[in-house]
């Protein structure tokens, strides 16, 4: 059985099958918002899924990072230090990306355990 959440006509917000929760990427509401800021917001979004799911940051498998521009990194690495779980850290790629919004700065896709 596959679960679908927020599902649209194009795409559903996640996924759930065999154990295992796929987000759809996750990008800021707030495009105002410095790298620091954005990267906070879609934290907080994927935390939010992943209680939607029945799990949490301690069980994401993989996270892939896009940025729009590599100068943000240590940016976004600065907001992902004071989120991610020590002892339970993922496998994780970081990319520069042309995002779909112009204003978008971040966008993270993750694959999470669901116990």
């Amino acid at each position: 059985m596959i679960q679908r959440f927020d599902s649209g006509p194009r795409m559903s917000e996640m996924t759930i099958h065999n154990g295992v929760a796929y987000l759809a990427g996750q990008v800021a509401e707030d495009t105002s918002a410095d790298i620091v800021g954005q990267t906070e917001q879609v934290l907080h979004a994927i935390d939010d899924l992943l209680k939607l799911a029945m799990t949490d940051k301690t069980n994401i498998l993989r996270a892939e990072i896009f940025l729009a521009d590599m100068a943000d990194f240590a940016g976004m690495n600065e907001a992902w230090d004071k989120w991610v779980p020590q002892g339970a850290t993922p496998a994780r790629a970081t990319v520069q990306a042309k995002l779909a919004r112009p204003n978008w700065k971040i966008e993270i896709v993750v694959t999470a355990a669901v116990p």
